[in-house]
C-alpha cells in the first residue's frame, strides 16, 4: 500500500516537473528530449517575464485530415490565449509556420527572414536565379535571407540524426524569434542562443554552397573542357 502511494506520488511529481519544463514547448510529439524542453522553457520564461509575450513551440507528428497548419495554430491560440506567438513544426508534412496574435505582434519579428530557405547571401542569390519567377520575387528571396530553420531542415540525415536536426533547427528558430521580440521592446535575453549560433549556421551554409559550386565547376569542366580536348586529339 505504501509502495503504491509512493509510486503514485513519484509519478505525479515526474509529470508535474515535466509539465513545468514543457510550458513553452507546448506540444512535442517529435523530439521528446527533457534537455531540449528545458532550453526552450528557459528562453520562453525569460521572454515572458521581460516582454509579456508568450512564445510557444509546437512540434507535432501530424495534423488532422484536411486540417491546415494555419487552422491548427488558430486552434492552439484559443487554448493558450493572447498575446502569444506560436511556432509550429509538422513533421510528416515538413511544414513550419509562425502565428502571432494579436496581429500587431508581427511587427516585433521578421517572419519572412526566420522562415527563409536561405541562410546566406550566396544561397539567396542561387535561389533567386534558379526559382524566382519575377524580379520582385527574386528581390524578396535575397532581402529576406538569414533563415534559421529551413536551411537546417533541408540537410540530409539518417536515423537518430534526423531528430537531432529537428531539435537544432527549431531551437535556432525559436531563439531567433525570441531575440527579435525582445529587441523590439528594448531588452535582451541572456538565455537565448544569440548571434553565435547564427554565425555558426552562416559558416555551415557558406561551406555547403561552396561544395555545390565546386561540384558544378567540376561537372562543367568534365562535360565541356575534357570533351573539347578529346575532339582535338
Amino acid at each position: 500500500m505504501l509502495l503504491s502511494r509512493g509510486l503514485a506520488a513519484l509519478t505525479f511529481l515526474t509529470l508535474f516537473s515535466f509539465s513545468l519544463n514543457a510550458e513553452y514547448l507546448y506540444k512535442d510529439d517529435v523530439v521528446n528530449n527533457p534537455k531540449f524542453a528545458e532550453q526552450i522553457n528557459a528562453i520562453g520564461t525569460e521572454l515572458k517575464a521581460k516582454t509579456g509575450v508568450s512564445l510557444y513551440l509546437v512540434m507535432a507528428r501530424d495534423v488532422e485530415e484536411n486540417q491546415s497548419i494555419a487552422d491548427f495554430e488558430k486552434q492552439l491560440v484559443s487554448e493558450v490565449g493572447e498575446p502569444a506567438v506560436i511556432m509550429t513544426f509538422i513533421e510528416l508534412k515538413q511544414q513550419v509556420d509562425i502565428l502571432a496574435r494579436p496581429v500587431s505582434l508581427y511587427e516585433h519579428f521578421n517572419k519572412a527572414q526566420i522562415l527563409s530557405p536561405n541562410a546566406t547571401f550566396i544561397g539567396s542569390v542561387v535561389s533567386a536565379i534558379m526559382f524566382a519567377r519575377s524580379y520582385d520575387e527574386a528581390k524578396e528571396l535575397i532581402v529576406n535571407r538569414g533563415g534559421t530553420i529551413l536551411p537546417i531542415l533541408a540537410e540530409k540525415t539518417k536515423g537518430g540524426e534526423t531528430v537531432q536536426k529537428y531539435s537544432v533547427a527549431m531551437y535556432n528558430g525559436y531563439s531567433d524569434t525570441a531575440d527579435q521580440i525582445a529587441a523590439a521592446q528594448g531588452v535582451t535575453l541572456s538565455s537565448s542562443a544569440g548571434n553565435g549560433s547564427k554565425n555558426f549556421i552562416d559558416i555551415l551554409r557558406i561551406v555547403f554552397y561552396g561544395i555545390i559550386l565546386y561540384g558544378l565547376s567540376r561537372y562543367v569542366y568534365g562535360r565541356f573542357f575534357r570533351r573539347k580536348k578529346g575532339d582535338n586529339v
